[in-house]
């Protein structure tokens, strides 16, 4: 492959060299990621092991969805009426402060099964006051072109420690138990809350109004208007409530008489996404992005079918490898879509929004798988999910026009904030 081609494939790093305050948010958030994806297997896994009923784990989804809807939208109106940065160390933490809470919990001789569904739905709160913060201040520290490469290279830090997380965490827990993976998650919320010290200040504008439901709805009726961006919500909710079986990993893994292969499972996703971020450097050529969200999520559900009809362990990693290698691709292009699209004063609010389509959706698809797998079983519920998933973003495509026609460099709105962006600049130089 000449040089040309390595630049097709390797992911565009100019965020990184040109922005420091990308660089420490970046390293800050793999640091926590990788933690917190210790406690994403060790939270399901010892509700099963407390309970021993699917319903119970997949209900840690429905414990998480209230407050994620609540604090999502009212974070994201926090995040365009305050600095940005107070709000991401104050939610991180907070953040801190939960894994305290399970740690603690769980060094106690019998173990109580209500912290954890209280950790779960703190946790969901404090995700919905930070990240908003953290979406919306990307467009103000990297360059307007270089946001498809800053949400791939912000993409790949949430897969490695995706990959690495679930995969140690599978080993930890059976060799030194819950509690060290609890106390890893805590000592990563301290490093990256020291590091997350460095970043600049990021007031709101002058003129930024108070949160307020009035302001709340002001976003949602942007985003009801732009058809191109609703559609990009509705894609990801479909894809994820109806494939999304993460609730059932650990008795799928019992069902093939491999529950070695939990870790595994659920390093599985973010691995197949890792594989598409690693390789992401095409992607700033894509122009067509309504069009690759959609096959993207397509495929997603398509690859989730497959996993639940075969029944050899590795062709299950396999085919979720493949899932999550789709999902980033719809991820990478609905990031890009709404930071190259919203203008700044409502990045926050609909920030807020876009956290409620990407992460409601994944809560209500616990509970649907748990609740399905409880009335069937737990192959059907993952296999008959996939299927209801594409025939539902078929749907979509054909009720969405405006998304599947999007094209960047065509879109009025997209054109509106980087002339926008452009004209900040030249202010800043002359004065």
């Amino acid at each position: 492959m000449g040089a040309r081609g390595c630049l097709l494939v390797l992911p565009d790093l100019s965020p990184w060299r040109d922005s420091r305050d990308f660089r420490t948010l970046w390293t800050a958030g793999l640091i926590t990621t990788f933690g917190s994806f210790l406690t994403f297997v060790a939270l399901p896994l010892q509700v099963k092991e407390l309970t021993g009923s699917a319903a119970a784990v997949g209900a840690l989804g429905a414990v998480e969805l209230v407050p994620l809807i609540v604090f999502g939208l009212y974070g994201g109106a926090l995040a365009d009426a305050f600095d940005r940065r107070r709000l991401i160390l104050g939610s991180e933490a907070a953040l801190g402060a939960v894994a305290l809470v399970l740690l603690l919990n769980t060094l106690l001789p019998q173990p109580m099964v209500w912290p954890l569904y209280a950790a779960a739905a703190l946790s969901s709160a404090l995700v919905g006051v930070q990240r908003p913060a953290l979406d919306a201040i990307l467009p103000r520290i990297v360059a307007h072109a270089q946001l498809s490469a800053a949400a791939a290279l912000n993409s790949l830090r949430w897969q490695v420690g995706g990959v690495a997380g679930p995969a140690l965490a599978g080993i930890l827990i059976a060799y030194a138990g819950l509690e060290t993976a609890y106390a890893i998650d805590l000592a990563t919320f301290v490093l990256s809350l020291l590091m997350t010290l460095r970043l600049a200040p990021s007031p709101p504008a002058h003129d930024a109004a108070k949160p307020s439901l009035r302001g709340i709805w002001e976003g949602a009726r942007y985003a009801w208007c732009r058809k191109d961006l609703l559609g990009t919500y509705a894609v990801d909710v479909v894809a994820m409530l109806f494939a999304f079986p993460i609730a059932l990993f650990p008795f799928l893994a019992d069902e093939l008489d491999a529950p070695w292969s939990l870790g595994l499972m659920y390093a599985a996703l973010p691995f197949g996404s890792m594989l598409v971020s690693a390789t992401s450097g095409w992607s700033s050529r894509v122009h067509r992005h309504g069009l690759a969200v959609l096959l993207a999520a397509a495929g997603w559900g398509a690859a989730m079918t497959v996993a639940g009809v075969v029944r050899n362990v590795w062709l299950v990693l396999l085919f979720l490898v493949v899932s999550g290698a789709c999902d980033m691709v719809s991820g990478l292009f609905r990031s890009t879509m709404w930071n190259q699209t919203v203008p700044d004063e409502l990045r926050g609010r609909l920030a807020g929004i876009e956290l409620l389509s990407f992460s409601a959706g994944p809560q209500l698809g616990q509970v649907r798988s748990g609740s399905v797998a409880s009335l069937t079983s737990v192959r059907t519920s993952v296999w008959s999910g996939g299927l209801v998933c594409v025939a539902g973003v078929a749907l979509l495509a054909a009720a969405l026009p405006k998304l599947l026609a999007y094209d960047a460099r065509t879109s009025e709105h997209a054109r509106a904030v980087r002339e926008a962006r452009q004209g900040a600049a030249e202010a800043e130089e002359q004065a």
